[in-house]
């Protein structure tokens, strides 16, 4: 009896460690998708004659597909196997970037930007509930700290590739160039990943279908976790897309180093805030479970500084200030995500991501690049990005607040780790 439960508890790790690796592997891929665009935009400007109110507007679209299509997955990954539903994900977001190759007029590139952003939040749903089923929620900081590296790695891959292969290749070979990785991890997840067993009683449809929306509005952890994740989702969204063209009319510099110098300090600092954010969340929360909140607001926070002189400085400190920005904007990055995951029942986790995912485009990301490209339009890109401030700020002040409702932390599994 004892091999077999010992050879049970090792295969559920090795189930477990795969499944971690590869989705980590494809949300890299998503986001190296995402910032291909922002490090693009000024040649796609250039060729289309577009104004920035139309270059923000091109994420708009992509964040419309992404939350109007995430109830429908939060439905679906609360009730049927999530891999299938990942590797269809992974495979459409391939397709979608080859498609771009076809792309000759804003209107299309508007339907190809939305089209990636269904298989963008499908992905962004399942992939996070898939890998609670394996780790107990003292553990998902640390296993969401690790996907979520993938966002500032990716990222910084993104401005890379789209800076460099743009300048020798054009704009389209870049996305190109994206899409062979994303189909080869979604076949490595068809053939090696594993799905997880999930605690279900035999009434947990019954109380998915009557109970979420009323449950979560009312889950003072949860609406903290996802509205503190919006107003930071605003701030670094709006960031993230026009930071390129702020170093190329501003700073002066070409659109290859412009995403050489928006990868190089993506990966360091955000890459290096996410670790140190995830490891100091870990440390605290043995203290308390307030520290999921903590951490986030701290991030928020400490911010506003260095983005402020980013932004209004003088040239010779825009660089330096960014840096320290990313780097601490992005220690919130693993705990939030756990905290979310923490705040609800196994049964709802993918309706609560598909809320999250919701929460944080349409109050976030969705709006900010649009919003700074009309101020830019009507003052300038200093003044546009100078918006970001207030939410940096406001994120700070939910997340400090919310961490009155956060749940004590356990070591229990509530789900058998392997299928």
């Amino acid at each position: 009896m004892t091999t077999v439960k010992t050879s049970s508890k090792s295969g559920a790790l090795a189930g477990a460690t795969v499944a971690l690796a590869l989705l980590t592997a494809m949300n890299f891929v998503n986001y190296l998708d995402r910032y291909i665009l922002p490090a693009v935009q000024e040649q796609v400007k250039g060729e289309f004659r577009l104004s920035d109110d139309q270059i923000g507007s091109l994420t708009l679209w992509f964040f419309v597909a992404y939350v109007m299509s995430s109830p429908i997955t939060g439905w679906l990954g609360d009730r049927f196997p999530r891999k299938p539903m990942i590797v269809v994900a992974a495979l459409g977001i391939a397709a979608m970037n080859f498609f771009t190759a076809s792309v000759h007029d804003y209107m299309s590139l508007n339907i190809r930007h939305a089209a990636l952003g269904i298989g963008e939040a499908s992905f962004g749903i399942f992939a996070p509930a898939l890998l609670a089923d394996y780790y107990a929620d003292d553990q998902r900081n640390t296993v969401l700290t690790i996907f979520n590296i993938a966002i500032p790695v990716g990222a910084a891959l993104g401005y890379l590739a789209g800076g460099t292969i743009s300048a020798h290749h054009g704009w389209r070979m870049a996305f190109i160039a994206s899409a062979i990785p994303g189909a080869i991890i979604g076949l490595l997840i068809l053939f090696f990943m594993k799905e997880p067993q999930r605690a279900e009683k035999k009434d947990d449809s019954a109380r998915v279908e009557k109970g979420t929306v009323l449950s979560l509005l009312k889950n003072g952890a949860y609406l903290s976790s996802i509205l503190g994740y919006a107003a930071v989702t605003f701030s670094l969204g709006g960031i993230s897309w026009w930071m390129p063209s702020f170093l190329q009319r501003v700073d002066g510099r070409s659109v290859e180093a412009a995403g050489t110098i928006m990868g190089g300090i993506t990966v360091v600092c955000g890459l290096g805030g996410t670790v140190v954010g995830g490891i100091l969340a870990q440390r605290w929360s043995k203290k308390t479970g307030k520290a999921l909140y903590f951490v986030p607001a701290l991030g928020a926070g400490l911010a506003l500084p260095p983005a402020m002189l980013c932004f209004f400085g003088p040239k010779n400190l825009t660089l330096p200030a960014l840096g320290l920005a990313v780097f601490i904007i992005f220690l919130g990055t693993g705990p939030v995500n756990a905290a979310t995951l923490n705040a609800v029942p196994a049964n709802l986790r993918a309706t609560a991501m598909a809320g999250q995912l919701f929460a944080i485009h349409v109050l976030g990301d969705a709006f900010s690049p649009k919003l700074i490209g009309i101020i830019s339009d009507h003052s300038n890109l200093r003044v546009g990005l100078g918006a970001t401030l207030i939410t940096m700020l406001l994120a700070a002040i939910i997340f400090t607040f919310g961490a009155r409702f956060a749940p004590a932390l356990t070591h229990k599994l509530d789900a058998p780790a392997a299928a």
